[in-house]
């Protein structure tokens, strides 16, 4: 492995994005619209809306014929119950607010949690005493529990970078990369010295380094708008992100491995891209979402990136608590950009 080549190569395609202005300018203008958009709609809204968290209950769906909860609340269409194993675990769910209200199934009066900070905590607390008022069931428990509110922007924005940067990860390495082979590109490259091994290196590392310069461009110009609430280390945020775009970028490059049909490149992307973006919480969070769409979710690599930052800049997490997700960023990576470095074809 030579690294001078691998620096004319990382030179030569960052000049090439940098002289592409609609692509450049649309890196910074995309991320930009929608977070200020969602801000502005969302800014005094919560993450989660109506959902109530019942313990213990350890299976996949709370057995309500086992639960003090009335069924003058259950019948309520805006509620949706999650089951918690223990009372610790949803009094965290309840602080971050990741559920609205926690409810003990087993007291004999009515026993009930929810934070003071929570708007929607408020309003499923009178929905849930309005049923029991219907049972004549008047006396409760009551318990609050304090909790720093969580801004929908500040949920959403890791979300919504780390989509930005899949798009631009998966088309600006694994699209361009194909297109490079049909138009012979890679065919005259295949007479240098240079190898399979370098090339790749060179493409990925100076997609991160794009990546990270776009990232740390909004990052900034947002918090200018919505002084984003950053719990946990700024370093160790972008270091998720760094993590997670040299994930992102090697999948690119795995799929550029070979082919020069740009529009089977295109569809394979996009049948890679969609599902991540829905089912890696970069919209919504998957509580109470069914059990095979959270193993889903957890094979996907957005996942990781966005649990690890959101622990970060929401829970104030240091590099021990995102270890796991970290870990499994940093195999992939490895696995995916060996994988491609060994199909890797110059020509078809």
């Amino acid at each position: 492995m030579n690294p001078r080549r691998i620096w004319i190569m990382f030179l030569a395609r960052n000049k090439e994005f940098f002289r592409d202005r609609a692509a450049f300018g649309w890196n910074f203008a995309f991320p930009f619209l929608v977070i200020i958009g969602f801000g502005v709609i969302f800014s005094d809204q919560n993450t989660q809306k109506f959902t109530v968290g019942v313990f213990p209950e350890t299976s996949v769906a709370v057995e309500t014929a086992t639960t003090t909860v009335s069924d003058a609340f259950l019948q309520t269409n805006a509620i949706k119950l999650v089951p918690i194993a223990t009372r610790a675990e949803g009094l965290d769910k309840i602080r971050l607010h990741k559920i609205d209200l926690l409810i003990d199934s087993t007291a004999d009066t009515p026993t009930y949690w929810l934070n003071s900070d929570s708007p929607n905590g408020a309003i499923v607390e009178q929905l849930y005493l309005a049923s029991l008022r219907a049972k004549n069931a008047v006396p409760t428990n009551r318990h609050v529990i304090d909790g720093e509110q969580v801004r929908y922007v500040d949920w959403f924005f890791p979300g919504i970078m780390a989509m930005n940067m899949m798009f631009s990860a998966l088309w600006g390495v694994g699209y361009i990369i194909v297109r490079y082979r049909k138009n012979g590109a890679l065919k005259r490259l295949k007479a240098t010295p240079l190898t399979a091994f370098e090339y790749l290196s060179s493409q990925l590392l100076s997609r991160i380094f794009l990546l990270m310069f776009t990232f740390g461009v909004v990052w900034f110009g947002c918090d200018l708008i919505f002084d984003f609430r950053m719990q946990g280390s700024l370093a160790l945020f972008l270091f998720t992100f760094f993590l997670g775009g040299l994930s992102l970028c090697s999948i690119g490059l795995l799929l550029a491995a070979r082919g020069t049909s740009e529009e089977f490149a295109s569809g394979a992307l996009n049948f890679i891209s969609w599902p991540m973006m829905f089912l890696s919480e970069v919209w919504f969070s998957l509580e109470g979402a069914p059990q095979w769409v959270q193993q889903v979710s957890w094979l996907l690599p957005l996942t990781h990136l966005l649990k690890a930052a959101r622990k970060v800049m929401n829970e104030g997490a240091g590099l021990v608590d995102i270890q796991l997700e970290c870990g499994l960023m940093i195999l992939t990576s490895v696995l995916f950009l060996t994988c491609a470095a060994r199909l890797f074809s110059w020509n078809e």
